[in-house]
C-alpha cells in the first residue's frame, strides 16, 4: 500500500509538471501541435521502456478487449482539454477542477463497477470527501477577491493622501 501511496504521489507531481510544460509548448505551437508532440514523444518514450524493459512481451495482448485500445485516443482529448483549461484558467485552477472531475467520475465509476471494476458501495463519506475538495477549490479561486479588494483600496486611498500633501 505504502509503494502504491508513492506512486501515485509522483504520479501527480508528474501530472502538473507535464501540465506546465504543456500550456508552454501551446504558447508557441497551438493545441494540436502540442497534443501532438506530448503524445508523439510519449509514444515514442514508452515504445522504447517497454522495449527495454519487457521486450517481446511488450505486445502481448491476449484476451485484451479491444476498445480498451481507445485509451491512447482518450489520451488526445485530456492533453487538448487540460491545455485549453490552463490556457483559460491557469495551472492550478485547471489541475485542480480536472483532479475533482477524475475524483467524482472515478468514484462514479468504481461504485457503478463499470468495465470490470470491482463495485465499490457509494457512502456519503465518498461524497463529503468529493465536496470537501470542491469547496476547497472555491476558496482558493474566488476567498481571495475580497481581501485583494480591499487591499486595492489601502493603498488607492493611501496613493490618494499622499497626493495631496
Amino acid at each position: 500500500m505504502v509503494v502504491g501511496f508513492i506512486f501515485a504521489l509522483i504520479a501527480g507531481s508528474l501530472v502538473s509538471l507535464q501540465n506546465i510544460f504543456n500550456s508552454k509548448v501551446n504558447e508557441r505551437a497551438g493545441s494540436w501541435a502540442t497534443t501532438t508532440l506530448v503524445l508523439g514523444l510519449g509514444f515514442l518514450a514508452s515504445l522504447i521502456m517497454g522495449l527495454i524493459f519487457e521486450g517481446g512481451e511488450l505486445f502481448r495482448l491476449d484476451g485484451m478487449k479491444p476498445w480498451y485500445w481507445v485509451s491512447g485516443v482518450i489520451g488526445v482529448g485530456v492533453v487538448t482539454c487540460i491545455v485549453q483549461g490552463i490556457k483559460q484558467l491557469g495551472p492550478t485552477v485547471a489541475v485542480s477542477i480536472a483532479l475533482i472531475s477524475q475524483l467524482a467520475f472515478a468514484l462514479w465509476w468504481d461504485s457503478m463497477g463499470f468495465m470490470g471494476l470491482e463495485k465499490v458501495p457509494f457512502t456519503f463519506k465518498h461524497l463529503l470527501g468529493v465536496l470537501v475538495i470542491v469547496a476547497g477549490i472555491v476558496v482558493f479561486k474566488f476567498g481571495g477577491r475580497q481581501e485583494s479588494r480591499k487591499v486595492s483600496r489601502i493603498i488607492q486611498n493611501g496613493a490618494e493622501h499622499l497626493g495631496k500633501n
